[in-house]
C-alpha cells in the first residue's frame, strides 16, 4: 500500500519530503547484489570462529561473545563518520574503500594467527567490521532508490536475499575448513609450550581462509573502481551531525533504529552460540565440526524466507508482515528451550526463517520519505547494528549464569518489541 506523495501520519511530527529522483544505472543492481553477498558471508563466518576460539583460548561464553562485541561495535563508532564519508566520496568510490578496509582486516589475520593471541583476533574483527560498515551504508540505501519507491520494501529484500546466500554458503565450508582440524586434541588437555604450538597450528586454518578472502575482495575492490563513474544522477543532502541525529525525532524512525538494534543482537546471539547449543548432549549431540556445518541451514531459512518475502511483500502490508514473523521466531524460541533432541535443535534453526525479512523490512518501513537524506538514515541504522555488539554479550552472560537454553528468553524479548513496530509502522509514513 502506497500513500499519496506528500502525505504524512499522525505518528511523525518532522516530515520529511518525497523520495527524491530514482537513480539511473541501469545493471547496478547486480553489483549491489554482490555487495550483500560478500559482507552477508563474512560476517556469518563469526559463527564459525567463534566455537574455535572459545575452544583454543578456553573461554566462557562470555568471553567468547567478544568477537562479536569487537566486530560489530564498529557499526557504532563507524556508522555516522562512514555516512558521511559515502555521501563526500560517493556511493561507488565508498564502496572500494569499504572493499579496502575489509581486505586489511583480513590480512591482519596474518599477524594475529603467529601470535596466537585473543585480543589480536579482536582488533582484525574490529577492522575488517569496519570495511563492512562501509559497504552496508552504501547497499542499503542504494538499491531502495535503483527502482520505483512502490517496490523498495520489495526489492530491498529480494537483495537482502544474496545477503543470505552468502551467510548460508560461507559457513558450511569455514566449519569444513577451520572446526575438527585436528581430533581428539583439546586446548584445555594441553600447557606451556604444547599449548602455545597447538594454538599456531589450529590458528593457520583460519588465517588461511581470511587470506583467500583478502585476495577476492582486492578484485572486487579493484572491479568497483573501474566503474565508479558509471553512477548517475547521484544526489547526497549536506547535513550536520545534528541534523542527521535529529531523524531520530520521527518516531516511527527512532522506533525503527531501536528495533534494528534489537533485530541484529537477537539474530547474532543466536548464530553466535547455536554450535555449543546444538553439541549439547540433550540437544543434538553432535561433534564441532557436524554442528557448524548446520548454521546454513539457519542462515539458509533466510535465504528461502527472503526469496519469498520479496513476493508476499507485494500483496500484504509490510508491518502486518513483520509482526507475524516476529511472533514466529517467539514461538520457535519457545518450543526448543521448552523440549530437547530433534525438536529443540531444529526448532531453534528455523528461527532463520522468521528472520528473513525483518531487517530489510524495519530498515524500508523506518526510512520511509528520508529522500536526499537516505544516507544520514542508513548511518543512524548502521550504528543501530552495534546491537550485535550488546546483546550476545548480555546472552553470553546470562548462558554462563544459567544455561543456552534459559538465556534464550533475551532474543524472545527483543522479537517482541520488533512485533510492536510492526503493528505501529503498518501504515505507510
Amino acid at each position: 500500500m502506497a500513500l499519496a506523495p506528500g502525505l504524512a501520519t499522525s505518528t511523525d511530527p518532522l516530515p520529511i519530503e518525497e523520495d527524491g529522483p530514482q537513480v539511473d544505472a541501469p545493471g547496478l543492481n547486480y553489483f549491489v547484489f554482490a555487495l550483500f553477498f560478500i559482507f552477508g558471508g563474512i560476517t556469518s563466518l563469526n559463527d564459525v570462529i567463534i566455537p574455535k576460539l572459545k575452544e583454543l583460548f578456553t573461554l566462557s561464553f562470555f568471553e567468547a561473545s567478544l568477537v562479536q562485541f569487537w566486530f560489530f561495535i564498529a557499526y557504532a563508532v563507524v556508522g555516522v563518520p562512514g555516512a558521511r564519508l559515502v555521501k563526500k566520496l560517493g556511493y561507488m568510490r565508498g564502496a572500494v574503500a569499504g572493499l579496502l578496509a575489509m581486505m586489511t582486516g583480513c590480512l591482519l589475520f596474518i599477524p594475529a594467527s603467529q601470535t596466537a593471541l585473543f585480543p589480536m583476533f579482536l582488533f582484525a574483527y574490529f577492522i575488517l567490521a569496519t570495511g563492512v560498515v562501509l559497504v552496508q551504508i552504501v547497499a542499503n540505501p542504494l538499491i531502495s532508490v535503483l527502482g520505483p519507491v512502490r517496490t523498495t520494501h520489495s526489492r530491498l529484500t529480494f537483495a537482502q536475499a544474496f545477503n543470505s546466500l552468502g551467510t548460508t554458503i560461507f559457513p558450511y565450508f569455514g566449519a569444513i575448513l577451520i572446526l575438527g582440524s585436528i581430533a581428539g586434541v583439546t586446548a584445555a588437555e594441553l600447557s606451556g609450550a604444547q599449548l602455545a604450538a597447538y594454538r599456531t597450528a589450529e590458528s593457520q586454518a583460519i588465517m588461511n581462509g581470511y587470506l583467500g578472502l583478502a585476495a577476492a575482495l582486492a578484485v572486487v575492490a579493484g572491479v568497483v573502481w573501474l566503474f565508479r563513474t558509471r553512477l548517475k544522477g547521484e544526489k547526497h543532502e549536506h547535513t550536520s551531525l545534528a541534523e542527521g541525529l535529529a531523524l531520530l525525532k520521527r518516531p516511527r524512525f527512532g522506533y525503527g533504529a531501536a528495533c534494528i538494534f534489537l533485530y541484529v543482537g537477537a539474530e547474532v546471539a543466536i548464530g553466535s552460540f547455536i554450535v555449543n547449543y546444538l553439541m549439547q548432549a540433550e540437544v543434538l549431540n553432535l561433534p564441532e565440526q557436524s554442528a557448524g556445518k548446520l548454521i546454513s541451514l539457519y542462515w539458509g531459512g533466510a535465504l528461502v524466507g527472503r526469496f519469498i518475502g520479496s513476493a508476499v511483500l507485494r500483496m500484504v502490508s509490510p508491518g502486518l508482515l513483520l509482526a507475524t514473523v516476529a511472533a514466529g521466531a517467539i514461538t520457535l524460541i519457545a518450543i526448543s528451550a521448552n523440549s530437547t533432541g530433534t525438536i529443540a535443535g531444529y526448532s531453534l534453526l528455523a528461527v532463520g526463517l522468521m528472520n528473513a525479512i525483518m531487517f530489510p523490512t524495519i530498515f524500508s518501513l523506518a526510512c520511509e520519505k528520508l529522500g536526499p537524506r537516505a544516507a544520514d538514515g542508513s548511518g543512524i541504522i548502521n550504528v543501530a547494528i552495534c546491537g550485535g555488539a550488546v546483546v550476545p554479550v548480555l546472552y553470553g552472560a546470562l548462558a554462563d549464569a544459567t544455561s543456552l537454553a534459559f538465556a534464550l528468553v533475551l532474543p524472545a524479548a527483543c522479537y517482541a518489541i520488533i512485533a510492536g513496530f510492526g503493528i505501529f509502522a503498518r501504515r505507510p509514513a
